[in-house]
């Protein structure tokens, strides 16, 4: 019907009409009255009801015409709580209240995955439409929506931020920032503490380390002493060996979280992996992808699943798996009745899976035969020496069977060779050392770390957390593959926490969640939920207004750091960032009319001071870090040659000017000819990866020849001419364009 398809068929005497819904059909948003930021209080919001908007009005003038010829309505979206909401929508949209209308019958289908058993087992078991999971959904967006329009808005105005380089702050977006600042904050404080190992080299057959028993030393005295005496030793003594060989048991079935994490492991983001898994998921190659569940359910059939996996590229440890002659899966923790644990459902060819798919579908098909796997066998040995009075110990540790470790080798089993010893002899001493060591900082959070962090904080849920973790990026609070916070990052938290920390603590936005699960169970209504919510967002917004001048002062200062560049050249004034209203950005003189030193950089892309200035030409360095792009570092000033050291392709096969790698406004980094727009010369460039430029031209169409860098594959080097008649010609074309 016009620009909606409609499918239609008919069974057992009925007619069927099958719409798809695309998502959510009604936006939620205030009324266009509350939009002027400067007027509008931002506090009038709190207690301001959103307003329902028909976002896909095409679909739903199809809805309303089916619907006055039908007499049951079967909603068959994903069964989660956005999903149930989704369904709901399309009712009220058709205006059907709770309960359906007279002669008008409402079901519910539920499946958890693509599979034609699933499908025609959901529908011949139809359940009634749960209203209240919906409302949990609506709650949600209407908490998230109001909590983020008063907080942004309050936030930004405090700091004179407005237009396009507003300052977002969210419910559960500004307790995720926190965390990462706070650990930031951690790793900048930390105190090193030193301290003091020995070890000794031993050699029977071959050579094996032990380590001092009662190591780390951490008085410099006490430590010199004992290697003293350990030093003396010529052979040490063999006091106790023991071996043993354990079960080494495989790992969980994936839910949403683990599962995210693994794919991070793989250089994957989370929000990446998940965009991957649901695409995988409406092709029917994997089932639901957002589960908090870890026990498969009993009515799942493993054995048909591997017996379809036989066919896939993976297909011979699908084989193995199947001849064992009962299948044992492991259990998690967390077990619940909506989906079962994410798993494969249909058999694939790599050939046919472009990109990360591949990588994500092997992982999860791996994941599953672990979890049907038998345990793998490790022998584990241990050592006790005696080196002149001074206690070692030596451990070693082999796998005897590799058991699920064969189907999931993304674990490494850190084997380490220990010979076999016999209490009471003798092995000599090759070399007896002591090295000084500090403590370490904790860890940066990266996107996986950060994701588990979230779930035991309850920030978010399964759903969300990947999409908020992408937010930190995209709103230019966090940076690089382990989280760093930028200064504004920073500022914002940092003020928030001193002046309003319910907003940064995990608590609140931890209570609002289980309070929307009460509404699913039935405990709490949904008028309730948003009062409590109203409550604690009074509150918050009182305290930042009563601290709004220190706040903005803080953000203000912290800003004009992170745009601060380096010194004008001309008038010693300071070169900073500065955004337009439009959204593009350009370096500036600080003492602008007076001085009109301007310096160009690319747009869409992350620019930050450099820790050092150009020798060539004295003008500071900056990086620029492109979206999933390796970091790069050039000279602002467009007439020195360092400018384009880095940068530099080659000379363009048109009109030998240089070719430059230039940003496009999306960010997205492409080579063009530096004498645009007299010469319009421009080629593509991976997005992903490391590039180096080769200096040599391509011999088939004389565009530049780059290596391309990825992690876990071998570099490539490749003509960037998508035009190159060299790769026409591989693609099975013939002749020359013209």
């Amino acid at each position: 019907m016009g620009m909606v398809s409609v499918h239609t068929f008919s069974r057992d005497g009925k007619n069927y009409s099958v719409v798809g819904l695309r998502g959510h059909i009604i936006a939620m948003d205030f009324d266009r009255k509350l939009n002027n930021w400067s007027s509008i209080p931002p506090k009038t919001l709190i207690r301001s009801e959103p307003i329902k908007k028909i976002s896909e009005k095409a679909i739903v003038n199809v809805l309303n015409r089916l619907v006055k010829d039908t007499d049951e309505i079967i909603i068959a979206t994903d069964f989660d709580r956005e999903g149930e909401l989704i369904g709901v929508e399309a009712l009220e949209v058709a205006d059907i209240p709770e309960g359906g209308k007279k002669k008008l019958t409402i079901k519910r289908a539920r499946f958890s995955s693509l599979t034609p058993i699933e499908i025609k087992r959901a529908f011949e078991n139809l359940e009634e439409v749960d209203y209240r999971l919906a409302k949990a959904a609506e709650a949600r967006q209407v908490v998230d929506l109001t909590w983020g329009a008063v907080l942004t808005r309050l936030i930004s105005l405090a700091s004179g931020q407005k237009g396009k380089n507003f300052l977002s702050v969210g419910r559960v977006q500004s307790p995720t920032l926190s965390l990462v600042v706070d650990r930031d904050r951690e790793i900048r404080e930390f105190v090193p503490k030193p301290y003091w190992n020995i070890k000794a080299e031993m050699k029977k057959a071959k050579s094996f380390i032990a380590v001092h028993k009662e190591q780390p030393f951490w008085e410099r005295e006490e430590a010199d002493e004992r290697f003293g005496r350990a030093m003396k030793a010529k052979w040490g003594k063999v006091t106790e060996y023991r071996e043993e060989e354990k079960k080494d048991w495989p790992p969980a079935p994936f839910d949403t979280t683990t599962f995210l994490m693994e794919a991070n492991k793989l250089g994957i983001s989370p929000a990446q992996a998940m965009k991957i898994a649901e695409d995988l998921y409406t092709s029917g190659y994997i089932s639901y992808p957002r589960t908090d569940n870890t026990v498969y359910p009993r009515g799942l059939n493993l054995r048909f699943i591997l017996e379809k996996l036989v066919k896939s590229d993976l297909g011979d440890l699908a084989a193995e798996l199947l001849k064992q002659e009962k299948l044992k899966p492991t259990r998690g923790k967390k077990q619940t009745t909506d989906h079962p644990p994410i798993h494969p459902t249909a058999a694939a060819r790599k050939g046919k899976m472009r990109g990360d798919k591949w990588k994500i579908y092997e992982l999860i098909v791996r994941r599953f035969y672990a979890t049907l796997a038998p345990p793998a066998v490790i022998k584990k040995a241990e050592a006790l020496l005696d080196l002149e009075g001074e206690p070692f110990e030596a451990s070693g540790k082999k796998v005897m069977e590799a058991g699920w470790r064969r189907y999931y080798p993304y674990y490494p089993a850190n084997e380490k060779d220990l010979p076999v010893l016999k209490a009471g002899e003798m092995l000599d001493v090759v070399a007896v050392t002591m090295d000084e060591e500090e403590t370490k900082p904790p860890a940066r959070y990266s996107q996986a770390s950060l994701l588990k962090e979230m779930e035991k904080r309850n920030l978010g849920t399964k759903s969300t957390r990947h999409d908020i973790i992408q937010k930190l990026y995209d709103r230019k609070y966090v940076q690089g593959t382990n989280l760093v916070p930028t200064l504004t990052g920073r500022a914002v938290i940092e003020a928030l926490e001193q002046h309003a920390s319910v907003i940064t603590s995990s608590d609140m936005t931890a209570t609002l969640e289980k309070d929307m699960d009460k509404i699913a169970d039935g405990s709490k209504t949904f008028e309730e939920v948003l009062e409590e919510s109203r409550g604690m967002l009074e509150v918050a917004a009182e305290t930042i207004e009563k601290n709004r001048q220190k706040i903005g002062e803080d953000i203000r200062k912290a800003m004009r750091e992170q745009h601060y560049i380096g010194k004008c050249p001309k008038c010693g004034g300071d070169l900073i960032i500065i955004k337009t209203r439009k959204g593009t950005q350009f370096i500036g003189c600080s003492n602008y009319p007076d001085c009109d030193v301007t310096r160009p950089i690319p747009q869409g892309v992350l620019v930050v001071p450099g820790e050092k200035d150009c020798e060539l030409c004295g003008s500071p360095i900056v990086k620029i870090i492109g979206k999933g792009a390796s970091p790069v570092e050039i000279c602002i000033n467009p007439e020195c040659p360092g400018s384009r050291t880095n940068l530099t392709a080659g000379k363009c096969p048109r009109c030998g000017s240089d070719l430059i790698m230039r940003y496009s406004r999306r960010g997205k980094r492409f080579v063009g000819c530096s004498a645009y727009p007299k010469c319009d010369v421009s080629y593509p460039l991976p997005q992903k990866g490391k590039i180096e430029f080769t200096g040599r031209a391509c011999p088939h169409c004389g565009a530049p020849v780059i290596k391309l860098i990825m992690k876990g594959r071998r570099p490539m080097e490749m003509c960037i001419n998508p035009e190159c008649p060299a790769r026409e010609k591989r693609n099975g074309k013939s002749g020359k364009k013209a």
